[in-house]
């Protein structure tokens, strides 16, 4: 089996630890990092950090191998190890409700706004770009499988307005939601207008994926790799967050006719 760059990285540092002698604690112990967190590093729940990789580096003496690996493969998996527990939980999900106040969620993205947000900055090369965009349209499959999930997305109004790709591609990508929400019932869009003011919105983006055992687990967006949160506190602020911020936005239809609006903005 084909072993990704982020697996043959982790499976580097395990085996530099091993060879050295040294348990998960006693590594941790000389980075200076908790054993739990070079736990986590090895079994791909935590994202190694270039300082967390270059101190490996320097204890384990591997001659800057890890940072080498890191910087020269792992960089441009669109799909690393760390990444795929959020992944999973999508997939196995009965339902799905996020809130975004920056972009439009990934699952309902265009090819062409998905390309504009990974091109922005000109931080990713252009076959990383191509990559990232191939890997979101394919994870859409998640809304048109036998028994999709139930989708609830809240957008700020704001969303509406910003310019990502220019007006045609935003033209395009609000008209796409109108599409999606008349072609597939089991997505529902809410948008909160501008007139609500600050809201607990304005505290980030977030997905709840509900699974077959009705559990609740949610995803934080952030600019590094986004954090999966599991039951206790955090979980039940972001739940909390979630009734909130929906009690502010307009119902289904009317948000639709907004967004619909909005699209036609665009075109002038």
């Amino acid at each position: 089996m084909t072993m990704s760059p982020s697996e043959f990285l982790i499976r580097e540092l395990r085996r530099r630890r091993v060879a050295a002698g040294l348990s998960q604690e006693a590594l941790g112990e000389l980075m200076h990092f908790s054993g739990s967190h070079v736990s986590s590093v090895e079994t791909g729940q935590r994202p190694p950090t270039p300082k967390f990789l270059k101190v490996a580096d320097e204890v384990l003496n591997t001659g800057g191998l890890l940072m080498s690996i890191y910087e020269d493969l792992v960089k441009a998996d669109e799909s690393p190890v760390w990444a795929r527990e959020w992944l999973y939980y999508e997939e196995q999900a009965e339902a799905l409700r996020t809130f975004e106040n920056t972009t439009i969620p990934g699952l309902l993205q265009t090819e062409a706004y998905a390309r504009a947000i990974f091109e922005s900055g000109g931080l990713l090369t252009p076959g990383e770009v191509e990559r990232r965009v191939a890997a979101r349209m394919e994870r859409q499959a998640v809304l048109r499988r036998e028994n999709p999930p139930q989708f609830t997305v809240v957008l700020d109004a704001g969303v509406l307005r910003r310019s990502v790709g220019g007006p045609e591609v935003m033209r395009e990508q609000l008209l796409h939601l109108v599409e999606i929400a008349k072609e597939l019932p089991h997505v529902r869009l809410q948008v909160v207008p501008e007139s609500v003011g600050a809201y607990p919105g304005l505290g980030g983006a977030f997905i709840i994926a509900t699974l077959p055992e009705n559990e609740d687990v949610a995803y934080l967006d952030h600019q590094a790799p986004g954090q999966v949160v599991v039951g206790g506190p955090v979980l039940a602020w972001i739940l909390k967050a979630w009734e909130a911020i929906r009690s502010e936005a307009l119902p289904h239809q009317q948000s639709i006719e907004l967004i619909a609006e909005a699209a036609r903005r665009w075109a002038t």
